[in-house]
């Protein structure tokens, strides 16, 4: 068999993980908590078992959770989203992107991604038969060279893919940003894709510029979330997209032949959920807390904290301890002092390396005292 990915191996999420395990050591590599998420969602998610709601759901997900999800977006967003024709139920982010991609990349469109990138990307791309066409964010501040990005357009620029807040770097977009990009859309004609998993780990007041405040760029855009990284619960794999109805027609036709249906009692507690919308505006906050509480135990190390506007990730470069390849760091860093972290050189397809590491705080106050006790002794 001819592989379609030839390039692709072993994640770095799941070689860092098996190395923590192997080491025993603390893990702030992969993105997921520590701690549980709501015992009142778990109890709703319950009750709608015990209801009998375990069949499956309507292939665009629950009309109940898409009401609630509009609801929130008019909140949030002050944008009217038709939760009938609007918004799809997924299986997970993740998913929700492969969908977005496989519905309308053809052979030979190219995509704009911006490195550092997440690792489901370039392959979402590969795989449905598209170019990936790599732009650089600036370091250290990780912004979009907006020049570049039209120097890099062609006859065969089918879509520009976002993330924001950022994963690895924890940067978001400005409004700037959202001017350059309406701009590209509105010329070229452009799709957008804009993961935001991390739509309400902001902090220190900024503003999430979700695609969705913005109908010039919304109508040719998905936008695509994760409930299972705002409320602690990323093994439920449970996400959502939204789009206008003449792409979300099309998108619908993929997802009913990928997966058809999403868990039903988890949608049906979801929704309950969000019918208490302190449960996320709390986050900002929540997070806040836990970064600016691993900024100060990390105080007294030898590592510098790069800017985290959102996301539950901090970047640190470690130019005051080592010269090493931020792999070789990594990887002695988990063996030799028991904390797990990622190399953000991962992130890109040529492996550039500014000699920065990547820390997820999503963990208890404990985990995060423990490992800076550690990283102290660096």
């Amino acid at each position: 068999m001819i592989s379609k990915l030839p390039q692709v191996g072993t994640t770095i999420f799941t070689v860092m993980s098996a190395l923590a395990a192997t080491h025993k050591a603390i893990n702030l590599s992969q993105g997921f908590p520590d701690y549980d998420c709501n015992d009142d969602l778990k109890a709703m998610v319950n009750e709608a078992m015990q209801q009998g709601h375990n069949q499956y759901a309507p292939m665009p997900g629950l009309m109940p959770l898409r009401t609630a999800i509009a609801e929130k977006i008019n909140r949030l967003y002050q944008q009217s989203i038709n939760p009938d024709t609007e918004i799809t139920i997924t299986s997970g982010g993740t998913y929700a992107i492969f969908t977005a991609i496989a519905t309308c990349i053809h052979p030979g469109d190219e995509v704009i991604i911006f490195e550092p990138a997440y690792d489901s990307y370039i392959p979402n791309v590969l795989v449905n038969g598209g170019t990936p066409v790599l732009i650089p964010l600036s370091f250290p501040d990780y912004r979009i060279n907006w020049a570049e990005v039209r120097s890099k357009i062609t006859p065969r620029t089918k879509m520009i893919m976002l993330n924001t807040p950022h994963n690895p770097t924890g940067s978001i977009l400005q409004e700037d940003d959202i001017v350059e990009l309406e701009k590209l859309v509105a010329e070229f004609n452009l799709l957008v894709l804009s993961d935001e998993v991390y739509e309400h780990l902001i902090f220190d007041g900024a503003t999430h510029h979700s695609i969705l405040r913005y109908p010039a760029i919304y109508r040719n855009s998905f936008v695509t979330f994760s409930f299972g990284k705002v409320f602690h619960n990323t093994g439920w794999k449970m996400g959502y997209c939204v789009a206008p109805e003449h792409l979300m027609k099309e998108y619908r036709k993929v997802h009913q032949y990928l997966c058809f249906s999403v868990n039903t009692p988890m949608q049906y507690g979801l929704a309950k959920f969000l019918e208490t919308p302190a449960h996320y505006l709390e986050l900002p906050a929540f997070y806040q807390q836990k970064r600016d509480y691993f900024l100060q135990l990390m105080k007294d190390t030898r590592f510098t904290p790069l800017a985290s506007q959102g996301s539950y990730f901090q970047l640190m470069k470690y130019d005051r301890i080592s010269e090493e390849g931020d792999k070789d760091f990594a990887v002695r860093l988990t063996r030799d002092f028991g904390v797990a972290v990622i190399p953000v050189s991962a992130f890109y397809q040529d492996g550039k390396d500014d000699h920065v590491i990547r820390f997820c705080f999503a963990k208890k106050q404990s985990t995060l005292e423990q490992a800076a006790a550690k990283l102290i002794h660096i």
